[in-house]
């Protein structure tokens, strides 16, 4: 019951709660890292992980800080991408790191290209008064590409073996 409320209810709302904050402000705030990590903590006893399963996950939480962090040196992305990215591999594991990466950026592709083509419209009238909306719009901010991060792993979550060990219960 707790693994399952965890991959099918808290997980995701994370994840819309950190793509949600990135398209209002171009940020994610660290609360929702720190979450995602204590989610995990709760995931390894409520999922019963054998030690090499734990260290799979540690592994791909490590590969995803370093591809992460590698991303934002570089100008790429942003801290709060880079730690969502790192969070969220060390949730699907090892044998979904390659999958989630791949899903992610071409979603981060369609919504980069997506919002340089908005960029280049008019905003209506009745939009134009909504801050956030302006910054979304703005051509000299970034691409709040938490939202990518988190659409790739809501996609794919169905077809993980996070997924498939937490309703199996």
């Amino acid at each position: 019951m707790i693994s399952e409320l965890l991959v099918l209810a808290i997980f995701p709302g994370l994840l819309m709660a950190a793509a949600c904050w990135d398209v209002a402000s171009f940020t994610i705030p660290n609360w929702i890292a720190g979450a995602l990590l204590a989610m995990f903590a709760v995931m390894i006893f409520a999922l019963h992980m054998t030690p090499g399963v734990f260290g799979a996950h540690l592994l791909a939480g490590f590969i995803g800080l370093v591809a992460g962090f590698t991303l934002f040196a570089l100008g790429y992305v942003g801290g709060g991408d880079a730690k969502l990215f790192a969070c969220t591999c060390l949730a699907l594991g090892l044998s979904d790191l390659t999958a989630y990466a791949v899903v992610a950026s071409l979603f981060g592709g369609l919504l980069t290209l997506g919002m340089l083509a908005m960029r280049k419209m008019p905003v209506p009238r009745i939009l134009a008064a909504q801050g956030w909306i302006m910054r979304l719009h703005d051509e000299k901010q970034g691409i709040p590409y938490g939202v990518a991060l988190a659409l790739g792993a809501l996609v794919l979550l169905p077809y993980t073996d996070l997924f498939r060990t937490a309703i199996s219960g």
